[in-house]
This record gives structure tokens, C-alpha cells and sequence, in this order.
């Protein structure tokens, strides 16, 4: 699936960057740009070696934090 944000076309499938930034967000935790991950089901963790994968994670951060909802802990 594609989300238009901030001008610009991002790839929000899951295990993505942008996907794995957003879910930070919502989870409350610290920026930290990687793809994959998700309990095995995307791959293994990649961490972001270029400037564009950092762009896309933090682009997906940020959208969760204007649009999205946060995590309730108790």
C-alpha cells in the first residue's frame, strides 16, 4: 500500500521503513531506522545505511505522530 505525505509517494507495506517507523511511534519509542523485524513475519531486523531508508523510517514516525493513535500502557 502507498501513503502520499509530505509531498511525496512512501511504500507502507509491513516490515518497510516507513511501516517500522510509524510502529515506533505508536509504541512510544525512541527513532531508531530499521526495517523488518516484526516477529519474524517481515525478515530480520535491517538497520538503514543511506540517507533515503533514514528519510522513509522517519517520514512513517512522523506521519503516526500527526495521524495515528499512541499505545495506552497501564
Amino acid at each position: 500500500m502507498k501513503v502520499l505525505f509530505e509531498g511525496k509517494e512512501y511504500d507502507s507495506e509491513h516490515g518497510s521503513f516507513f511501516d517500522r517507523g510509524s510502529a515506533d511511534s505508536f509504541y512510544c519509542r525512541a527513532p531508531n531506522p530499521h526495517r523488518g523485524g516484526v516477529f519474524g513475519n517481515s525478515g530480520p531486523r535491517l538497520n538503514a545505511t543511506n540517507q533515503e531508508d533514514v528519510d522513509t523510517y522517519m517520514a512513517g514516525y512522523r506521519y503516526n505522530d500527526m495521524f495515528g493513535e499512541k499505545k495506552e500502557y497501564e
